[in-house]
């Protein structure tokens, strides 16, 4: 099984690039933050959880961390996010839309992915009765509106779920179409990809997702 470490979670997390432009004091208290964190989540420090527990419990250490330092809450909430959201990069999976399969490809690497990418906590929903140009399923449990709603940081939970909406949001022929998610209050997070045959604008136009 993968160790959980401060460092290496830091070192996996979408901070990476954000981390060392912190003075070593800051680091240093980030890292015993989420040495208590791993501590205290030890149920979900699963294989399966791993990437999702080096974003959530990095984005914790760094937002709390920051206003013991001086930071205003606005401040601190502003760096996570705009961090976090910088280093996303979802030029690879908008080259990978424009080609023709990429709709049968998704249903068949999401599920196997997120099997193999989701430890304790999760539960989903799969459908195999799709239409040809449809791919939709539902997130019944998620680890991040469990840990982050048991403290209080529903905001940050919120915000990785627009992370979806900067990699899916923009996608070539494709609508990505999610009216809610956990960590914003809904029963259920729910993704429904629509492939069209030309491009947002030309007899469609894209969805503004939650």
């Amino acid at each position: 099984m993968k160790k959980y470490t401060p460092e290496k979670l830091v070192s996996i997390s979408r901070y990476q690039d954000y981390f060392p432009k912190l003075s070593a004091e800051i680091q240093e208290d980030i890292y015993k933050r989420i040495d208590e964190l791993i501590k205290e989540e030890k149920a979900y420090c699963d294989k399966g959880n791993y990437n999702h527990m080096a974003q959530i419990l990095t984005s914790i250490a760094i937002y709390e961390v920051l206003q013991r330092h001086g930071e205003s809450e606005e401040n601190a909430f502003r760096a996570v996010s705009e961090e976090m959201w910088n280093f996303l990069n979802p030029s690879g999976i908008q080259k990978l839309a424009k080609k023709i399969f990429f709709l049968p490809l998704m249903k068949k690497i999401v599920p196997f992915g997120f099997k193999h990418g989701s430890g304790t906590g999760w539960r989903y929903t799969w459908h195999k009765d799709d239409l040809k140009d449809e791919f939709h399923f539902e997130c019944n449990e998620c680890i991040y509106a469990k840990i982050l709603g048991k403290r209080n940081l529903m905001k940050l939970g919120a915000m990785c779920c627009h992370a979806d909406i900067i990699n899916y949001g923009a996608l070539p022929y494709t609508d990505f179409i999610r009216t809610g998610t956990l960590c914003q209050g809904s029963d259920v997070c729910d993704f429904r990809f629509v492939r069209y045959k030309t491009d947002a604008g030309d007899g469609w136009e894209r969805t503004v997702s939650i």
